[in-house]
């Protein structure tokens, strides 16, 4: 009984572990945007993955505001593509705004901005 217990802990374990290991399924969105043929779908899978936990961890993971304001279609369609990946890239001063250049290049900024503009992340 006791070496059938352990089998069943051992078998469990290495399902977790691989469950743990598996790569997470992201959903590529669909961003109506020049930058769209230069930036291939797995790059865009991984921008989308961080607009919605990384811009999420302040701007919430509805990108409805938190700490910071809100990224939905509606206000975000009142701003030029360009004024928002230069905010993307340079951050805001004496804000919790970080520059996310180096981390995104400015044509995968104006990818995530013409998707943000279009609300294609909510």
């Amino acid at each position: 009984m006791r070496s059938l217990l352990i089998g069943l802990m051992l078998v469990g374990s290495m399902l977790v572990a691989a469950a743990c290991a598996a790569p997470m399924a992201v959903t590529r969105i669909a961003v109506d945007a020049p930058e769209s043929s230069v930036i291939s779908p797995k790059r865009q899978a991984e921008l989308t993955m961080m607009v919605k936990h990384d811009c999420g961890s302040c701007h919430g993971l509805t990108l409805k505001g938190g700490l910071g304001k809100p990224l939905l279609r509606e206000r975000m369609a009142a701003l030029p593509t360009e004024t928002l990946s230069a905010l993307i890239l340079g951050g805001v001063p004496g804000t919790a705004m970080p520059p996310w250049l180096g981390i995104v290049t400015p044509e995968e900024a104006r990818w995530i901005a013409a998707g943000l503009r279009q609300g294609a992340f909510e």
